[in-house]
């Protein structure tokens, strides 16, 4: 990256109502990549809350997957006649045209926490380098020496290799001094689950289960590591994953998953409804939203971009997630007998 410029830390309260526009009459069009993440739809109801405190009307679409249906799926929202794009990208190198198409019809677009490479979008995100560093720091606390694997997000996702730098620059000193040797390491098609864990599978067979730690880039693939270790009876050495995921907290709490990077989705969904609305009530003047950065792409495109601060969750702070009203205490200690508060 030739710049990047962090924003400070931006909370539920901080991009408050001062931001944002009236927004009655404002109509708001949501282009979701998917919901196989267990995430979006919290994501989802944060948006459609902030939607409705400004007085603007919701309206989505779900790609399923597919880069082409998000392209027509945008067209269709544009054609609704909504006053401004939440995009939640599937394939950032596919997603230009229907930058151009709202573009076209001056309507301002929010790349939602993945990168779409383009001047004319804000980027809304959290600080995925940081997210990486942090992955790294807690798996390289549990297990300072021996063998590594990495296993990366979508290869169609900016977002992974933002990660994947930000965990090699806390191993690279590690790995340099012979403590740590990555053996392998996999991009996940799709951020699927199942995709980890046939990764991880064959990456297990291919080193006669010679692993002492994963470092994986969200939940979702940290739950296929943790089903490919389980099978092998591997279960409990260091494995990373972000996003406070319920079933990972869980994890957490069991002790087979050693840090979930919380991003909290009720946090960067409110940022993005609000902001959408300013947006849209604004003419498109993106320097005009309160606590925006300018950020140079790896590409080297000019933006405007906010970040937000992401939070690791281990067995030493869980009780965080439950009194932050994230997670129930029951949801977040099933199955964990004597482990860390608040399951103990």
């Amino acid at each position: 990256m030739k710049k990047l410029v962090m924003a400070a830390a931006v909370s539920l309260a901080s991009f408050g109502t001062a931001a944002v526009a009236e927004g009655d009459g404002v109509t708001v069009g949501v282009s979701w990549s998917n919901f196989q993440e267990e995430r979006w739809k919290t994501d989802e109801a944060a948006i459609k809350s902030a939607l409705e405190a400004a007085g603007a009307t919701y309206i989505s679409a779900d790609a399923q997957s597919s880069s082409a249906k998000q392209l027509s799926d945008v067209e269709s929202l544009i054609a609704q006649g909504v006053d401004a794009l939440i995009i939640l990208a599937q394939d950032s190198a596919a997603i230009g045209p229907a930058v151009d198409a709202a573009a076209a019809e001056g309507i301002p677009v929010v790349g939602y926490d993945r990168l779409i490479e383009d001047s004319r979008a804000f980027y809304l995100t959290f600080d995925n380098v940081e997210v990486g560093r942090m992955q790294a720091r807690a798996v390289l606390e549990a297990q300072p020496s021996g063998r590594y694997v990495m296993i990366k997000g979508s290869p169609t996702d900016p977002n992974a290799d933002f990660l994947r730098g930000g965990q090699q620059e806390v191993l690279q000193a590690a790995i340099d001094a012979g403590d740590i040797t990555i053996v392998d390491e996999a991009y996940t098609d799709g951020w699927l689950p199942a995709n980890a864990q046939r990764n991880m599978e064959q990456i297990l067979t291919a080193n006669d289960n010679g692993v002492d730690a994963v470092v994986a880039s969200n939940d979702g693939t940290a739950g296929g590591v943790v089903a490919a270790l389980t099978a092998q009876g591997m279960e409990g050495i260091p494995v990373s994953g972000q996003d406070g995921d319920h079933a990972a907290l869980n994890r957490v709490a069991l002790g087979t998953q050693t840090v979930s990077v919380w991003k909290d989705a009720r946090a960067l969904g409110k940022a993005a409804g609000e902001i959408a609305v300013a947006l849209a009530g604004s003419d498109g003047d993106m320097t005009a939203v309160e606590g925006s950065t300018s950020w140079t792409s790896p590409g080297g495109t000019e933006m405007t971009a906010l970040f937000l601060a992401p939070v690791p969750v281990t067995a030493d702070n869980l009780s965080a997630v439950v009194d932050a009203g994230w997670i129930t205490q029951e949801a977040l200690c099933q199955g964990v007998t004597d482990g860390p508060a608040p399951c103990n």
